[in-house]
């Protein structure tokens, strides 16, 4: 497949009609001719932390006395799309590696779904910079061709800095302006005279 966007961003257009996904950025994990997969990287599950969410998999302890690393209590559990919600997925810079069990992907940027890697987080270990998701974005083949096609995405190249930063508010906003476009220009559809 020579127009793979793997390793790119997938912004949503403002008519989006799919409402999980109304502002979202996609980090697109993997594009083939049997579809793609991807992590909406801006949409933030408000009602878990990951502290707990360590905890409820029995990688930490609900113990006060316990330290945990800082760079976990700051970090925010994402919802990565709407298809098995269940299950985490960690996206991270690569200086982290597990032979098998990580994809990498471009520029410097991996993705790894297994506990080995929450658990070496959790010992203070593990990538240095990461982001978790519950569940992914999944498309069909020829399904987010024909999406973008019908202009419900821009696609453009993706700024590891924005994948990993923690501020989600307006990151729609500015993975627009990482590849050149002016939100307040952005139509839904073309113009009619």
């Amino acid at each position: 497949m020579t127009d793979s966007l793997e390793g790119q961003f997938l912004i949503a257009m403002p008519n989006m009609e799919d409402g999980r996904f109304e502002h979202s950025v996609i980090y697109i994990c993997s594009h083939t001719e049997q579809g793609a997969m991807g992590l909406v990287i801006n949409q933030v599950a408000r009602h878990l932390s990951l502290e707990g969410l360590l905890i409820q998999l029995n990688i930490l302890r609900d113990d006060p006395g316990i330290q945990v690393p800082h760079r976990l209590r700051e970090m925010s559990v994402h919802k990565g799309g709407p298809v098995e919600v269940e299950r985490g997925f960690v996206l991270h810079s690569d200086d982290y590696v597990l032979d098998r069990s990580t994809l990498q992907i471009r520029d410097g940027i991996c993705l790894t779904a297994t506990l080995e890697i929450l658990k070496a987080m959790a010992e203070g270990g593990g990538p240095r910079q990461a982001m978790l998701a519950l569940g992914y974005s999944g498309w069909a083949p020829g399904q987010l061709e024909a999406e973008i096609q019908a202009n419900g995405w821009i696609t453009g190249p993706a700024d590891k800095a924005l994948v990993f930063d923690g501020a989600t508010d307006n990151k729609w906003h500015r993975a627009l302006q990482s590849i050149g476009i002016d939100p307040a220009m952005l139509f839904g559809e073309a113009g009619h005279a």
